[in-house]
């Protein structure tokens, strides 16, 4: 009768061997992937091309350095107070209903325009002048768009504020 084995020992794998299998494994990757892979070539060709890549490995090189130069300049009550309002704007920003300040953007460009046609009128308005542009309808228009947006501008925001 046959003995029972007690000591099972593993064959070695050389490390030819597993240079073959870790190759091996990478083309597999490289034909399931190919147009990623492609890709990614053309992106690194690109940012090679137009210097992006030197720059990314000087500042990943010199990283503390520029982190350090970073912190100190954001510590700066100025530059810190100019971040804060960059926050406080973007979050302003992001309450605006694009949709309903459109139209006044369109109307402030072609005011802007007018404007621009004859930037210093050498003719001055008389009070009589004045009075007559009141009866025009664009000129009455303006003026109820400005005396509401200015209603607006007068009411109250303080619920709304963030500090």
């Amino acid at each position: 009768m046959a003995r029972p084995t007690r000591k099972i020992e593993r064959i070695p794998i050389t490390k030819e061997q597993e240079r073959r299998e870790s190759l091996q494994q990478v083309q597999d990757a490289l034909a399931d992937n190919n147009e990623a892979v492609l890709g990614a070539i053309q992106l690194l060709k690109s940012l090679h091309e137009s210097g992006t890549l030197q720059f990314l490995n000087g500042m990943f090189a010199e990283g503390d350095k520029i982190l350090d130069v970073i912190v100190t300049e954001a510590a700066k009550d100025e530059n810190t107070n100019a971040i804060k309002n960059l926050l406080l704007m973007g979050g302003t920003l992001g309450k605006l209903n694009i949709q309903d300040v459109e139209p006044l953007l369109l109307k402030l460009n072609h005011g802007v325009q007018r404007v621009a046609e004859d930037p210093e009128p050498r003719e001055s308005t008389s009070y009589l002048a004045l009075l007559k542009k009141l009866k025009d309808p664009d000129v009455n228009r303006s003026l109820t768009l400005m005396i509401r947006f200015l209603e607006g501008l007068g009411s109250e925001t303080e619920s709304e504020e963030r500090n």
